[in-house]
């Protein structure tokens, strides 16, 4: 199983940069020289929430043949969302985009954080109860949970303030369910790893580039531009859960072990499928 998370594209019809940032982010899932079975988009679609942009984004997506699964960010507006991508998964939580994707070897729960208005986010009892409700079905299934808003303290003063409401309930649901293998999200654009509860949690960069903060000035936001991540979420038997950082940027592809022997001194480059 592959599975690509893709974040914060940040659609805006005054920013063609940050729709064209998209179309290449999208471009480079599909070389990918193993097909994903899904593409994970973890909020922040639009910048404004507009029906225009709602379109280019849904244009930009078009060229991806394998389901892609969204959920709203702070930026967004949950009505058109749930008007265009109301239809995602199973067992929906009605008024939100809480749904369950479970064709895949990985068990992926998508979350709705957002509340209308604010920038920061929230897990409330309903949508909490839900979850609890999901990860108590499929107990024997690895699970991976996807959301806008994480469930974490940054250290940053600015993007703690926008943070999730309810992490320590999210945590504590966490704990009483060992196999959540994974908790992925968007909305600080960088890229962190921390341990959450008895899982790992994941945020990924948006579509156009990733910050580096300058952590020695918390109460500023101190950012260094660099290129655009994904996140890459892998399953195997043997393996269980892996999850990679990945460039989204143009690569060049080598063999460096063609499955009897290690590739001679100069490996041969070939194209990206």
């Amino acid at each position: 199983m592959l599975v690509v998370q893709l974040s914060d594209p940040h659609i805006d019809a005054l920013r063609p940069d940050k729709a064209a940032a998209f179309g290449r982010a999208v471009e480079h899932v599909r070389t990918l020289p193993m097909r994903p079975d899904a593409v994970l988009i973890t909020g922040d679609c639009t910048d404004h929430g507009r029906q225009d942009e709602y379109d280019v984004l849904q244009s930009l997506l078009a060229p991806l043949d394998m389901p892609v699964y969204v959920v709203p960010g702070n930026h967004d507006d949950r009505a058109a969302m749930l008007e265009r991508f109301g239809h995602l998964g199973t067992q929906r939580l009605d008024g939100f985009l809480h749904y369950v994707v479970d064709d895949l070897p990985v068990r992926l729960i998508g979350l709705d954080t957002q509340v209308p208005g604010q920038g920061g986010g929230e897990l409330c009892d309903r949508r909490l109860a839900w979850l609890d409700a999901r990860l108590d079905e499929a107990r024997a299934r690895p699970t991976l949970l996807f959301m806008h808003h994480p469930p974490l303290v940054s250290g940053l003063d600015v993007m703690d303030a926008i943070g999730l409401e309810g992490s320590a309930r999210l945590c504590d649901l966490v704990l009483q369910h060992p196999h959540v293998a994974r908790v992925v999200a968007g909305h600080v654009h960088m890229a962190v790893t921390t341990t959450f509860g008895n899982s790992t949690l994941m945020t990924c960069p948006g579509t156009d580039a990733t910050f580096q903060p300058d952590l020695s000035h918390p109460a500023q936001l101190i950012l260094q531009y660099q290129p655009p991540l994904a996140l890459l979420h892998t399953w195997s038997e043997p393996t269980g859960l892996l999850s990679f950082t990945h460039f989204l940027d143009d690569a060049t592809w080598i063999t460096l072990h063609d499955g009897q022997q290690w590739a001679p001194t100069e490996p041969t480059a070939h194209p990206a499928h």
